[in-house]
């Protein structure tokens, strides 16, 4: 009998390692993509693994905060602060951004995101969905990989085809880095042209052609492992107000909002996206209680989007440390607590970004401890972000193949569909015949030239005025390296919002001297950009009055030769009707910069529309053709 016993106690010994090491093996096993799609085991993990939780963890899976994409040291005190505060609260996923500081987002590389992502799922207790605001894929937070231009370009391009390449080659390069969720399609229908945060993020002002590009969009990324999210909703086209900043009002009757902001959302639902982001909107015409905003209106969440509009997927608010919310709430721990829980009991099942995470947390356990929310409440959105998390294979697998970036990300293949995407968007509004093409070689004082130069030594043909919001930024720099290209002679001169009232001479006198000028805007929607007008400060996408009214002045004093050309804001031209040349790229990115280029000096044909009306310009749809020279 002992024999026995001791011939047992060896099987054990031997075999136990073994089976420690396979669940180790399993635990850090490469993910395999796939398309988005939820099976028979991918639910029964995430029943068995709700049953499992307790009610913290159940609380923790429902937020979400920033991770910042950048080489950290996992001994750094920021690192081993990150991972504290998701093991303390259980956190369900990471938003992955990187820093910003002073208007500039400082990229990362995606080898650098990827180990971070690495990390911080070894680290965690359950598997963590990773989500990223990628409207223009990941080269809007990461350096090398597909630009994108804004998703207005899509509009103006007018085929759903790029749509769905965009959500395909996205998703691809995400779940590359270890990205499973994108808070993208953007499903506004920007029909406000004061709009200052939405305007070149939403594919236009049709909201049957929104709706196209959004289905389109969801199509594609699905079928590149990616889920999807339709974001602001019940919409935030035809509003004046960024929610950055405040309270954001749809000042329209229920009509109009049925009508025309929730038809994309609606082809959104029925494309199957997986979840729908509720803006801190204020909506009179579904909600009259003026102390609620969508985020925690009940009949907002609860009643039109998950009951009218039968939406079962994720429910998920914008970031909840935006002021659009927290001025109705105020700040602090308590605040961002009794902010938690009217967003659950709206209906929403998972929180991003909360002003104060500690207060949010403790302020929803206690709300269930107490009987104030049902913990079937908690379990209904928790197996949703489960059931979520297997439909991406999450349960299998949580670490990305580092191996997979090299062959993933920037192939040569979908750089050429990026580009072919921003050429196609090139829409000319006006054109007098007088300036374009520009002449590719012209005669003039060669070499290159400083940015800021006096009128005397301005002595080129062609003139290029670069208005950015700030001449530090990137905005502007492949322009103008384009344009040397074809014109080593064309002179550039950079203004933005410091120096445009003192370089007004200077510029005047340089524009009086050149055959032909061209006046690059880049004004484009960003969280709490604003603008100088009248001397104070206003959430806008417009141009502040200094650039503005040395734009003025070099119309009246050269229009017939001079083009503008939109890098961004397309509704610029409104506040210049006298322009005769006026050009839309609807984008600041690198590729609708050589688009502009390229179309500037002929080589490209043009043959984009307007997806927006231009108030006093033109209607939606205008675009004059123009062939390649």
């Amino acid at each position: 009998m002992i024999r026995k016993f001791v011939a047992l106690i060896l099987i054990c010994l031997i075999f136990v390692p073994f089976a420690f090491s396979k669940d180790k093996v399993q635990e850090h096993k490469l993910q395999t993509v796939g398309p988005v799609h939820l099976d028979k085991d991918g639910e029964k993990w995430a029943e068995k693994s709700l049953k499992a939780m307790t009610l913290e963890q159940k609380i923790g899976q429902m937020f979400m905060i920033w991770a910042r994409a950048e080489f950290v040291n996992i001994e750094s005190p920021e690192f081993l602060e990150l991972r504290e505060t998701m093991k303390r609260y259980h956190v369900g996923g990471f938003g992955l951004s990187v820093p910003f500081e002073d208007g500039f987002l400082f990229k990362s590389e995606p080898y650098e995101a990827a180990m971070l992502v690495n990390q911080l799922q070894s680290d965690s207790d359950f598997p963590l969905i990773i989500a990223a605001d990628f409207e223009r894929g990941l080269s809007m937070r990461l350096n090398g990989a597909t630009i994108f231009p804004h998703a207005m370009a899509f509009g103006a391009a007018q085929n759903p085809d790029f749509a769905r390449d965009f959500g395909r080659i996205t998703a691809e390069e995400s779940r590359a880095i270890g990205v499973e969720w994108n808070w993208f399609p953007d499903a506004d229908v920007n029909s406000n042209p004061a709009n200052p945060i939405i305007n070149t993020r939403s594919f236009g002002e049709d909201p049957q052609a929104v709706a196209a590009m959004v289905r389109a969009y969801i199509e594609g990324a699905h079928a590149g492992g990616m889920l999807t999210t339709a974001k602001h909703f019940p919409g935030h086209g035809d509003t004046d107000t960024d929610t950055h900043l405040a309270t954001a009002r749809i000042n329209q009757n229920l009509d109009h909002v049925q009508n025309i902001e929730l038809v994309p959302f609606k082809a959104a639902i029925d494309g199957g996206v997986d979840a729908v982001m509720v803006g801190h909107l204020a909506v009179p015409a579904l909600d009259p209680d003026p102390n609620l905003v969508a985020t925690v209106s009940p009949k907002i969440v609860t009643d039109l989007l998950k009951h009218q509009l039968n939406f079962k997927g994720l429910v998920v608010t914008d970031a909840l440390d935006m002021n659009g919310l927290t001025k109705l709430f105020g700040y602090g721990p308590d605040s961002a607590g009794k902010a938690a829980i009217a967003a659950v009991k709206a209906g929403n099942d998972m929180l991003l970004i909360p002003s104060d995470l500690a207060g949010s947390y403790e302020g929803l356990l206690q709300a269930v401890k107490r009987g104030e929310l049902s913990r079937a409440r908690i379990d209904e959105s928790v197996l949703k972000i489960l059931r979520m998390k297997a439909s991406v294979g999450l349960n299998k697998a949580k670490l990305v193949d580092i191996d997979t970036m090299k062959v993933t990300i920037s192939k040569p293949e979908n750089l050429s569909r990026a580009q072919e995407i921003a050429d196609a968007a090139v829409t000319l509004v006006r054109d007098n015949h007088q300036v374009l093409p520009l002449q590719a070689k012209s005669v003039g004082t060669t070499g290159p030239h400083p940015t800021y130069q006096k009128s005397e030594d301005v002595r080129g043909k062609q003139l290029a005025i670069l208005m950015t919001d700030d001449s530090r930024s990137e905005s502007g720099r492949f322009f103008e390296q384009q344009i040397r290209r074809r014109s080593p002679e064309m002179q550039t001169i950079w203004i933005d919002d410091r120096n445009a009232a003192a370089m007004s001479a200077q510029v005047l006198q340089a524009v009086q001297q050149a055959e032909k000028v061209v006046v690059a805007i880049y004004a484009i929607p960003s969280a709490g950009r604003v603008k100088v007008e009248n001397g104070q400060f206003k959430a806008s996408s417009d141009m502040s009055d200094a650039p503005a009214a040395l734009v003025k002045n070099v119309l009246q004093q050269a229009g017939a030769r001079t083009v503008v050309v939109a890098m961004g804001n397309p509704y610029l031209a409104q506040d210049f009707p006298e322009v005769q040349n006026y050009m839309c790229t609807f984008s600041n990115a690198q590729v609708s910069e050589e688009s502009a280029v390229k179309a500037l000096f002929g080589d490209i044909a043009i043959h984009g529309h307007l997806p927006v009306t231009i108030p006093g310009i033109a209607p939606r749809n205008t675009g004059l053709e123009a062939p390649a020279h």
